[in-house]
């Protein structure tokens, strides 16, 4: 995973080949998230599942060729990961800026951090310097990427293997603090579990038929207190039984991470400054530099 590659990464790395890159960013996602605040939480999700699957490498974005088949379309993400059009905006307004030069993989990671910042999180430098992956692998996707029926000793080992440790992947959680999750990923939770708490489990009920295949699409936010705000209502859910995934209330089910979110469910800076520096973690795993990979012109195809 993270390997002497990442120590070519630096904060600087643009700073003279395309100096006005940051600027270009934030006002593409302000203006994104001001149409939709979902799509904060869905930039995001995009360079998580970027990062998990053979490195921060920009690979997710890759359409299907006659070569490969893409992880567009495997489980994690097909149906479910989104804002592939506010990203092909964004690079065609660095592209503006300057052509060339900046790696679709580099923009997913400063997307991220910039959601993060508008929806009122805290912000962190980003790392930069990994070029684009010329392949992308739909098995990897399938393999990497935790799902929802995870138990924690899943999460745990999952993180752990891409140098993560227990504590980043219970901050790293804390991006449900905004977003939506569909009936699909949650009506096992809450349907077939006891660590829900009942009126919470009722509500989400409502809009999420037991059968399989009806409303499997509908809608319920991750955070049901304040789902367009980065904040630690997430980890205040947990404690009072109301995470809406399995994977969520796994965090806070009497095992090893209960502490943890008892920690940043009573402290909002604590929260913030593990979760800034376990987003920059996330951003080393094992990205191409140097003449590895290339600087895609366009994030949906290989040069």
């Amino acid at each position: 995973f993270m390997g002497s590659s990442s120590a070519q990464l630096s904060t600087n790395f643009y700073s003279t080949s395309c100096p006005n890159l940051f600027t270009t960013v934030k006002s593409a996602v302000q203006s994104a998230i001001s149409k939709e605040a979902r799509m904060g939480a869905s930039l995001l999700r995009l360079f998580f599942h970027d990062c998990f699957v053979n490195g921060c490498d920009g690979s997710i974005l890759l359409d299907d060729t006659s070569s490969f088949t893409g992880e567009k379309r495997a489980a994690p993400n097909f149906n479910s990961v989104r804002g592939f059009d506010v990203v092909d905006n964004i690079k065609s307004a660095v592209e503006k800026a300057c052509p060339g030069v900046v790696s679709c993989a580099d923009l997913l990671a400063i997307a991220s951090r910039d959601s993060v910042v508008v929806l009122g999180g805290p912000t962190w430098n980003v790392k930069l310097g990994r070029r684009d992956a010329r392949t992308a692998s739909q098995a990897a996707a399938n393999s990497s990427i935790p799902p929802p029926t995870s138990n924690l000793n899943n999460l745990i080992s999952r993180f752990n293997a891409l140098g993560l440790s227990t504590r980043d992947m219970v901050a790293l959680s804390g991006s449900h603090t905004i977003g939506q999750a569909r009936c699909t990923s949650f009506r096992p939770h809450i349907y077939n579990d006891t660590n829900i708490d009942a009126s919470f489990a009722q509500t989400r009920q409502r809009n999420c038929p037991r059968s399989t295949g009806s409303g499997d699409n509908n809608l319920a936010p991750l955070d049901l207190q304040t789902p367009t705000a980065f904040d630690n209502n997430y980890y205040k859910n947990l404690v009072n039984r109301r995470g809406l995934l399995h994977s969520d209330q796994e965090l806070f089910n009497g095992g090893s991470t209960d502490s943890i979110v008892r920690t940043y469910s009573n402290g909002q800076s604590t929260f913030n400054s593990d979760f800034a520096s376990a987003m920059i973690k996330m951003g080393d795993i094992s990205p191409l530099t140097g003449s590895n990979g290339e600087i895609r012109k366009n994030c949906k195809k290989i040069n």
